[in-house]
């Protein structure tokens, strides 16, 4: 079953996480088609959006957001996973917590926005350019020494991006853009900072 077009995504998304359906990249698939991007990317990276210390223990959402933002790139209409992993549901903090919290998210942002340039959300090329815009941030996210809080903007991008795929609207997909950048430009002062220190120091 595919998301109904006339359905809110926001419910569409609580509707399938309160639904008989496993909670599984592979079910997701089934019902959010293309968009099962987006909605595996802002979950994994949601909690390094956070402005709360993690100690590095999110690097893996933001390895497993990247790999899936390349698969983007490559121009993969649905998310390959390996079929033993495929049908693996989700752990009970990701369905209890991170999705009701990124349904919250969308919600607001669809109470404030409206789909705006939406054609551009189904041209391949353009979902491919996301796909390499969101690579760069999970890579910027991840490089981020823990506890320096650094991941945040990146992964707040990302989070952003990926909530501009689900609702069609070009101007959060330019707010995740100016965040995202503004992470990048934050990571690379404070590591050209922290290597002038070092090099006073030796």
């Amino acid at each position: 079953m595919i998301v109904d077009p006339d359905v809110r995504f926001s419910d569409a998304l609580e509707q399938w996480l309160h639904s008989d359906a496993p909670k599984s990249l592979g079910s997701m698939n089934e019902v959010f088609a293309e968009k099962t991007f987006a909605v595996a990317i802002a979950i994994l990276m949601a909690v390094s959006a956070t402005p709360l210390p993690t100690g590095g223990i999110t690097l893996v959402f933001q390895i497993g957001a990247g790999l899936m933002a390349a698969q983007m790139v490559l121009g993969r209409r649905t998310i390959w996973v390996p079929k033993r992993w495929c049908h693996h549901e989700m752990g009970r903090t990701t369905t209890t917590r991170t999705v009701p919290f990124l349904v919250r998210r969308v919600r607001w942002l669809e109470g404030h926005s409206r789909p705006r340039w939406a054609r551009l959300f189904h041209q391949r090329w353009f979902l491919r350019l996301q796909g390499l815009v969101i690579v760069v941030l999970a890579i910027v996210a991840s490089l981020a020494p823990p506890f320096t809080f650094l991941d945040t903007l990146p992964a707040l991008g990302a989070v952003m991006i990926a909530a501009a795929i689900m609702l069609e609207d070009i101007v959060v997909l330019i707010v995740g853009y100016i965040i995202g950048t503004g992470g990048i430009v934050l990571f690379i002062s404070v590591g050209a900072a922290m290597v002038r220190l070092v090099e006073r120091l030796f």
